[in-house]
């Protein structure tokens, strides 16, 4: 355990209130006391992405929904850290902020839910899938046309609760919530992950901070795990460069290789035309640094419009 003995505590974390948000914040918590001996609080908030449940977030203004009140409070100083699925993090911090850590990926995969089916390939012609995420729309209609996919939101536990109540024949949720809060029984089948490209991010917990904190800053830098930092940093850039948002059916997947090299999957969807063909691309490369590796994912994104992204891209959901 280093000397941090430099950092002012307890350290707060301001966290959604969310079991899967306080599960993240309390791990988080227990690495900071752990490992770096600092004593750590949690502040829970209520964010608006928690408060606007009947509608999707690419109608009421996407991932940022999620972190904007958790900021406030690090900009007000009753919060010094903040801890967000990586997923739900937008591709451009404001200023003055940091992600200043990526701790090692849960399961990135997407999970097969439901109380009937044992997997996508079982459910009848017509059934109705329950998710919100456009990412999600394409490649369900790109596996299964037929199926009609409704709207879903909500915590985890409220997602579960509407399946059992007899709303939808199946969801998909990440599989990552599911593990961590023991709830990986609910899971029938995980989808593979050239089947249905994850999001970016997903899986990953990142911790962010003011820019400003110093010490703080380099202690937590510690606890971030290199291979998902590299590799989270390719497929954001890959949203980065397409404008990224929720408002755009984009998925951007990175696993390592045997060799050690990098392979990014990516996929880009028509946001108001989902059973238009998915445009796909896999790219590898030696990635030792994060530099290299947002150079990978640029260079994804740029092969998405070169198959035809930018008419997708400039299309608005329905």
């Amino acid at each position: 355990m280093q000397s941090n003995a430099s950092i002012a505590t307890p350290v707060v974390i301001a966290t959604r209130e969310s079991r899967l948000a306080l599960w993240q914040a309390e791990h988080v918590r227990d690495r900071l006391q752990q490992e770096l001996g600092l004593p750590t609080e949690l502040l829970g908030m209520t964010t608006r992405g928690d408060q606007i449940l009947d509608r999707s977030l690419s109608k009421v203004g996407g991932k940022g929904l999620f972190v904007k009140e958790l900021e406030v409070a690090m900009e007000a100083g009753q919060a010094q850290m903040a801890v967000h699925s990586l997923k739900d993090v937008p591709m451009e911090l404001p200023e003055g902020f940091a992600l200043v850590a990526i701790l090692e990926r849960e399961d990135p995969r997407d999970a097969f839910v439901s109380n009937r089916y044992a997997s996508l390939a079982e459910l009848p012609q017509g059934a109705c899938v329950g998710t919100s995420s456009l990412r999600r729309v394409v490649q369900l209609k790109a596996l299964r046309p037929d199926l009609r996919i409704e709207p879903l939101r909500g915590n985890l536990d409220t997602r579960l609760r509407k399946l059992d109540e007899g709303g939808y024949d199946a969801i998909v949720l990440a599989a990552a919530g599911l593990k961590r809060l023991g709830l990986g029984a609910r899971i029938r089948a995980t989808f593979a992950a050239e089947d249905m490209i994850p999001a970016a991010g997903q899986g990953a917990l990142g911790l962010e901070i003011r820019a400003d904190a110093g010490p703080l800053g380099q202690a937590v830098a510690t606890l971030s795990h290199q291979p998902t930092w590299l590799a989270t940093h390719a497929e954001r850039a890959v949203s980065r460069a397409l404008g990224g948002s929720c408002s755009v059916p984009l998925a951007a997947h990175a696993v390592w290789l045997d060799d050690g090299r990098m392979q990014l999957d990516v996929a880009l969807g028509h946001a108001a035309q989902p059973a238009q063909p998915l445009l796909k691309a896999r790219l590898s490369a030696s990635v030792a640094t994060t530099e290299a590796a947002e150079a990978l994912g640029r260079e994804a994104a740029e092969r998405l419009v070169a198959a035809g992204g930018a008419a997708y891209l400039a299309a608005q959901p329905v």
